[in-house]
């Protein structure tokens, strides 16, 4: 089993600045791509950011130049660092992780598809 543990959103007023992490556990894991998404109430989930093993990332249009994602590979964990936040910001985020790790109960390696458990992020006019 891969968890992935979301923490840093909070409330903060438009203009202002929030850190999101996701820490990553399992057994010896190789993660190739992480991911935030966010979804604002009564709208779809949609990509924010993602970032793969080589460091390659990738921004939303709607986020690019405020929002910088990046990962500690050593601690299996992103970050997502969050600038001049607008209200329409206002959203649950989530963390998704893609690649490979050890199971106790196969011979060879498992892929896994993990998400986190969301952090709210609010920014109010």
């Amino acid at each position: 089993q891969v968890q992935l543990v979301e923490s840093g959103g909070g409330l903060v007023q438009a203009g202002g600045s929030l850190r999101l992490s996701c820490a990553a556990s399992g057994s010896n894991l190789s993660i190739n791509v992480m991911r935030w998404y966010r979804q604002a109430p009564g709208k779809q989930r949609e990509s924010v950011a993602h970032i793969i093993s080589v460091g390659s990332t990738y921004y939303a249009d709607s986020v690019k130049g405020r929002f910088t994602i990046s990962r500690d590979n050593a601690k299996n964990t992103v970050y997502l660092q969050m600038n001049s936040l607008k209200p329409e910001d206002t959203a649950v985020y989530y963390c998704n992780a893609e690649g490979t790790y050890d199971s106790s109960s196969y011979y060879f390696r498992q892929p896994f598809n993990s998400w986190g458990q969301g952090t709210q992020v609010t920014v109010s006019s």
